[in-house]
């Protein structure tokens, strides 16, 4: 049994168009280059912020970003963000009973925007407010703390295997790899990937069906 669904963010809830975009527009490349080399480093394992350190070597991407938010170009988020089933997905969950919470690697600023969306959610946390970041055990750890259930009655829902689904699966979550967004779709059918998902799903209402078994 399920009683609580905790849900990654980017490319789980929100499309990361407008995260990139922004990027590529603050290094003045044009956004199709960033996505390409999204592109690359999702195919070659990496970790995201290997696109922007191929367009310029030994950036330093937290003092960036405190650059980007100190010149008013800092993070946004709001509706046009969020898939189309985020909304009612959450609302289901509740409404079958389980409690959902919302934990991924995000800034603090990016937390506050989420919780403003005013989501179906008991719970909105970041790695920001944390102090942990996936796939870091730590994380998981406060994942469990906050659940309000057992390691083997929480799902961890995601997209990315190496942030997501493999060290939620080694800290004993139940597990939905989703298929969406690049990581998504480019790691479905790795074998490491299928062998850490409990279940592997297309959409988030994907979820109230497992959450009602």
């Amino acid at each position: 049994m399920i009683r609580t669904v905790v849900l990654d963010v980017g490319e789980t809830l929100t499309r990361d168009d407008r995260y990139w975009g922004a990027w590529a527009d603050w290094l003045s490349v044009p956004r199709h280059t960033l996505s390409a080399l999204v592109g690359a480093v999702v195919v070659d394992g990496r970790d995201n912020a290997d696109a922007l350190r191929m367009l310029r070597p030994g950036l330093d991407v937290a003092a960036e970003y405190a650059a980007r938010e100190a010149a008013g170009h800092g993070e946004q988020l709001d509706d046009s963000d969020l898939y189309e089933d985020v909304r009612p997905a959450l609302a289901a969950l509740r409404e079958a009973g389980a409690r959902v919470v919302v934990a991924g690697n995000q800034t603090r600023r990016a937390g506050e925007l989420l919780r403003a969306l005013n989501l179906s959610a008991d719970l909105i946390a970041t790695s920001g407010d944390w102090g942990v970041a996936k796939p870091d055990a730590g994380f998981f750890a406060r994942v469990l703390e906050v659940s309000g259930a057992p390691a083997d009655e929480t799902l961890y829902v995601g997209d990315h295997p190496a942030n997501d689904v493999v060290p939620a699966r080694e800290a004993g979550l139940r597990t939905a790899h989703l298929r969406r967004g690049p990581w998504g779709f480019w790691w479905a059918d790795d074998p490491t990937v299928r062998a850490a998902a409990d279940w592997s799903i297309d959409s988030l209402n994907d979820l109230v069906d497992i959450v009602k078994q």
